[in-house]
């Protein structure tokens, strides 16, 4: 049996023209590029790609979460991004045209939506906007892999408190108390932050008596994103 399923009808076409890629582009541009979007709704901990895997597709996240992953020289799995609703991935392989240089697993279920690679490339090629709008994108991830670089010899508190405003940057969602993020499993947060998952867990329950965080079953709020980055050396 499939453990996901496909469709593609005018509602969806809407969905992924929400988009904050397509933000600005004519509509007559953004509708050829989407006429072939196929999509898919994938369960949790789903593999949707692999390294080494030939990219004939773009992913654009319609709602849902992934991770981007890797391994080490010493074989242990490690987090390179956490992604969610409006961002899209797999967009380097088919413009270098060289296989996929990472894995990408669902955290939730996610509902995502596959454009050809060559409609991809077509629409960068015939509209400069699309292509400044995705070296934003990859200059955005840029800099916050460098940021994460450079806090990998501060302390662990830090460490946690940066993840948790890197995700509230790229995924926040402003909620009557703050910003809320996905209350991701300490194990992805042990993962993005190179600590220990007990470290983790020790500063979260921190945090959390500070009165910095609020958890829930799906949701971790950050009521004051600039108190919480205050403790942060």
């Amino acid at each position: 049996m499939e453990d996901w399923y496909t469709h593609r009808d005018h509602n969806s076409n809407v969905s992924i023209r929400s988009s904050s890629f397509f933000e600005g582009l004519p509509d007559a541009a953004i509708e050829k590029a989407v006429s072939h979007v196929v999509m898919r709704t994938h369960p949790s901990n789903q593999v949707i790609l692999l390294e080494n895997d030939w990219g004939s597709s773009v992913y654009f996240i319609l709602s849902g979460w992934v991770k981007i992953r890797t391994y080490n020289l010493d074989g242990k799995e490690v987090t390179l991004n956490i992604l969610g609703t409006g961002e899209l991935f797999g967009e380097m392989a088919p413009l270098d045209e060289v296989p996929r240089s990472t894995d990408v697993i669902t955290l939730a279920p996610t509902v995502i939506g596959n454009m050809p690679a060559q409609d991809f490339v077509q629409l960068l090629n015939s509209e400069p906007q699309a292509g400044i709008r995705l070296a934003q994108l990859m200059a955005r991830r840029l800099r916050q892999v460098n940021r994460r670089l450079r806090l990998r010899e501060s302390d662990s508190t830090s460490r946690v408190a940066d993840i948790l405003l890197f995700l509230a940057d790229g995924q926040g969602k402003r909620g009557p108390n703050g910003t809320e993020i996905p209350n991701l499993p300490h194990r992805e947060l042990s993962s993005l932050s190179g600590l220990a998952r007990e470290t983790v867990t020790r500063v979260l329950s921190k945090l959390e008596k500070k009165g910095l965080i609020v958890r829930d079953r799906d949701t971790l709020c950050i009521p004051d994103s600039h108190a919480l980055e205050r403790m942060m050396i």
